[in-house]
């Protein structure tokens, strides 16, 4: 449908650098957290073109163009990586729990719990910042960066940000087992003779684990966030003690005697044994690198609370911060000019009660993880040329990557930005991206809205860039992925799953 297009120039006090109202900083240097190699490549041609490019508009008034995208386009957006490694980790362990209810195959039959706890240790291990970290993202990016064909590196990508659908497959497949084998339990009770106490904790510990599931459900956790924070965390803690107890108590039951014995050697050689011990120690490592930071809070404008703290940070990390330390966690992306910059910062937008407490009520300390935590980000190592496009407090999330990386260009889009967000921001934004590698749009002081997925696409073949990160609302990051989808273009953006 044809529609009228007015182009605005970008304003040169947001994108230009450093203006006369940017006080000097007296930060340390940057340490970029990139190796000689993996600095930017010459962009020739690239500087002066985007240098000089214009934005392309909406009519005033109108906010966004939706191009209608096919069905399959739609599909493929919506039934993303995430969704297909949940279907495979599931599907599979509900085939296997028929094989083995059909009798073809006596192992699963007999060591149903020891199957639940693989699978839990399994989805449990697919949340541990420490494996994810140093086992997961480290060694893709060390292994695989640039060199490895494109398409190679936008499976792992896709693979390594989802593997979130391993830990919910399993997850689910691990309390499905455990149903089976309390099923089996009762089943096998008239001829067994087996312990009323075995039975009742298999119930018990049944019942937390689906409290712990359903809390994590994607309707609750999205619209009952509170909920899914107390129920996932602090019933997920009760249920490995009551698998401890159930696992205690039905290995040391000898049904050739109908008696119990306390062998521990004999519980130390069981498979359920060392399954629940692992699940444990993935529960509690992370919790051993909490501590109370001191913090600087400044509330620029009502909408958004800006956090100082100590410490720089190389790009493409994540971190927790809490006012207690078993308390309500919430992540947020890390601001950093680098490892050497001494500071860090993150962006809470006010939604919720904790993030508006932070602005009405600002504490001088925090609890934080010392153990950050990487994200999508972190994987633009393995890019040659990206584009990170961000609206509102998105920017917290990709800031880095684009100040850190000079391969990677920004594209920010928000109302009123200054005035919302602060100095600090545009402070780091002029000290570290260039006017050839950012664009800037205030849609309040322009009076119009950019036409996105046009400049988009633009700066993807202008910059030749190889893949695009977004972080909008759900909104505008599931139009963006499509209009992406629909052109061609490799996207990526948040999933909301934790």
């Amino acid at each position: 449908m044809p529609f009228n297009v007015a182009y605005v120039r970008r304003d040169p006090d947001i994108a230009d650098g450093p203006s006369a109202s940017a006080p000097p900083s007296s930060d340390p240097p940057r340490t970029n957290s990139v190796q000689d190699p993996e600095k930017a490549e010459d962009l020739g041609r690239t500087k002066s073109s985007l240098a000089n490019y214009v934005v392309p508009t909406l009519p005033k008034g109108q906010k966004t163009i939706v191009k209608p995208v096919g069905l399959w386009t739609r599909l493929r957006v919506w039934y993303n990586p995430y969704r297909m490694l949940f279907t495979a980790a599931f599907v599979l362990n509900i085939i296997a729990i028929i094989v083995a209810a059909t009798g073809h195959w006596p192992y699963a039959d007999t060591r149903s719990v020891a199957l639940a706890l693989g699978s839990i240790a399994v989805a449990v291990a697919c949340r541990n910042e420490f494996l994810l970290r140093y086992f997961l993202y480290w060694p893709v990016v060390r292994l695989f960066q640039k060199w490895t064909p494109l398409w190679w590196r936008i499976v792992l990508t896709s693979l390594v940000q989802h593997i979130g659908g391993v830990h919910s497959g399993c997850a689910a497949s691990g309390v499905a087992w455990l149903a089976y084998s309390v099923v089996r339990a009762f089943q096998r009770h008239a001829r067994r003779h087996t312990p009323a106490v075995v039975l009742a904790w298999g119930v018990v510990t049944l019942v937390v684990a689906v409290v712990v599931m359903v809390a994590a459900a994607p309707r609750i956790r999205h619209y009952h966030h509170n909920f899914f924070e107390f129920h996932h965390r602090f019933a997920g803690w009760l249920a490995v003690v009551f698998i401890w107890i159930f696992v205690c108590i039905a290995d040391s039951y000898d049904f050739a005697t109908g008696r119990f014995h306390g062998d521990a050697g004999r519980l130390v050689k069981m498979q359920e044994f060392w399954y629940t011990l692992l699940v444990t120690l993935f529960v509690i490592s992370p919790w051993l690198t909490v501590s109370k930071v001191p913090v600087e809070i400044t509330i620029p404008s009502p909408r958004v609370a800006v956090i100082k703290l100590h410490k720089g940070i190389q790009q493409g990390l994540l971190g927790r911060i809490s006012r207690t330390r078993f308390g309500e966690y919430h992540g947020f992306g890390i601001i950093s000019e680098g490892t050497g910059s001494g500071v860090h910062y993150m962006i809470a937008g006010v939604q919720g009660d904790w993030t508006r407490r932070l602005a009405t009520d600002p504490p001088s300390f925090l609890y934080t993880r010392e153990l950050k935590f990487a994200g999508l980000p972190y994987l633009a190592h393995l890019f040659r040329r990206g584009i990170c496009i961000c609206t509102g407090s998105g920017i917290g999330a990709v800031l880095s990557t684009c100040a850190q990386l000079d391969n990677w260009f920004l594209i920010w889009i928000g109302s009123d930005m200054e005035k919302t967000f602060g100095p600090v921001l545009f402070e780091i934004i002029y000290r570290n991206i260039p006017h050839d590698r950012s664009i800037l749009f205030d849609t309040k002081k322009h009076g119009v809205r950019p036409d996105t997925m046009q400049m988009l696409r633009d700066v993807h073949d202008t910059f030749g860039a190889e893949v695009v990160i977004i972080t909008s609302n759900p909104q505008g990051n599931a139009e963006l992925m499509q209009g992406c989808k629909a052109n061609g273009m490799h996207a990526f953006g948040p999933l909301w799953d934790s």
